[in-house]
């Protein structure tokens, strides 16, 4: 009788684990919803944090997007100017046309050296002041450039305060996961995972918001060292080529006014 009522305990109690191990399986299929089930027993904090990374995701998805038309379109237009410009014989032909091609920023370039030079010497002739001319390349370099890296600086910040806004929401959730082993006294799986669920959805949510913005940024300030190479090189371009201009014409009123005081 003894054997018989030791093997009736084993059997209940291996019948009692197999339940226990058994309830706390989803069902097929519940994987997709455990996310939002998360989500909706997050706390008041998470949520906010959550609320926060979202909008700091949008936002930098926008400048992200914006600047990428912008960039794309700028460099379309400063090829099709710098052909332009190449083949025109004059600077009064591409003074003209110049506005067609307004999203490239050599064109803020050469609108200032063509005005400088304009000033200088009404069209004709050398430069009389030459360090002006080139203060005028790169006081719209620097204009051109300022433009372009315009809202730049929200994607650094938001790389930089995305991870360390998920970590607050990480802390938070620790305590919530300490908190309710405090409060049912035991080191039990449903103490802790409210809060354990929090800190890891708002750790991926930060990380989710900040890599774009890191990529982002890096990509937008390694082309605007390119364009910033390319406006160098063309205003050096453009100054040669007015000097060379200047220099290939006639000085028929000199040679007329030393007649003159000849006789």
């Amino acid at each position: 009788m003894t054997h018989v009522h030791l093997l009736a305990s084993f059997l209940l109690r291996m019948q009692e684990t197999a339940d226990q191990q058994a309830a706390p399986l989803p069902p097929t299929g519940a994987g997709g919803s455990a996310l939002l089930e998360m989500l909706h027993n997050s706390g008041p904090v998470a949520l906010a944090v959550l609320v926060l990374l979202t909008f700091a995701s949008v936002f930098s998805w926008a400048i992200i997007l914006a600047k990428w038309s912008s960039f794309r379109r700028a460099q379309t237009q400063s090829q099709r100017f710098v052909r332009a410009f190449r083949k025109s014989q004059r600077l009064s032909e591409i003074a003209t046309v110049a506005e067609q091609f307004k999203p490239s920023p050599l064109v803020i370039v050469f609108t200032e050296i063509n005005e400088e030079y304009q000033r200088q010497t009404g069209g004709r002739g050398l430069p009389r002041n030459p360090v002006a001319l080139e203060r005028a390349a790169q006081t719209a370099s620097s204009e051109a450039l300022t433009r372009m890296e315009s809202r730049l600086t929200w994607l650094a910040t938001i790389a930089a305060i995305a991870p360390f806004v998920g970590l607050f929401g990480t802390v938070m959730g620790i305590i919530d996961a300490f908190h309710g082993l405090g409060t049912q006294g035991a080191a039990t799986l449903r103490a802790v995972a409210p809060g354990i669920s929090e800190a890891l959805i708002t750790t991926a949510a930060g990380l989710v918001v900040a890599i774009p913005a890191v990529i982002g940024y890096n990509q937008f300030t390694a082309r605007l060292r390119e364009f910033g190479s390319r406006m160098d090189d063309f205003a050096r371009e453009l100054l040669s080529a007015i000097e060379n201009a200047a220099m290939s014409q006639p000085a028929a009123p000199q040679v007329e006014e030393r007649r003159v005081r000849q006789y």
